[in-house]
């Protein structure tokens, strides 16, 4: 692989791939702490409510409903996951590169250190999709038979 088309590959597609890993782990991680926090403060609040007597048991049904809904939110969704696929993912990509500078692993013997970074790359790449796909599949199993 000639240099022109490697540092276009690392432009057009390492670093974007990188990047998209690493903003869709950032989502999922926050998005998974604020539905998991708040689930905790709900669910606190709950025999405070109970305690408070039937004029407050409306207010502890819904918050009931509101924990229904967070917990059922985290499985359906799965963002625990993503969060640690996607930033598994992005390190393992970053790392690679370390690799390849450093000649290590799979480049100290290979004959075009360029080809082979990419064929790692997207190796690493079509593995975290088909885990991807996997997880949903998985999902919907569970959505069509559950427990």
């Amino acid at each position: 692989m000639d240099t022109k088309s490697f540092e276009e590959y690392l432009k057009n597609r390492y670093y974007k791939e990188i990047d998209w890993y690493d903003r869709k782990a950032i989502l999922n991680h926050w998005t998974y702490q604020i539905i998991q926090f708040t689930l905790i403060v709900l669910s606190a609040i709950m025999p405070v409510l109970i305690f408070l007597g039937e004029e407050v048991l409306r207010w502890a049904l819904f918050v009931s409903i509101l924990i229904i809904i967070g917990t059922s939110t985290l499985k359906a969704f799965k963002f625990y996951e993503n969060w640690i696929n996607y930033r598994t993912t992005c390190e393992t990509l970053r790392k690679e590169f370390f690799y390849y500078k450093a000649k290590i692993n799979d480049y100290e013997n290979a004959d075009d250190l360029e080809a082979a970074f990419v064929n790692r790359v997207e190796a690493l790449i079509s593995r975290e999709h088909s885990l991807w796909l996997m997880a949903q599949k998985r999902k919907e199993t569970a959505l069509k038979n559950p427990r």
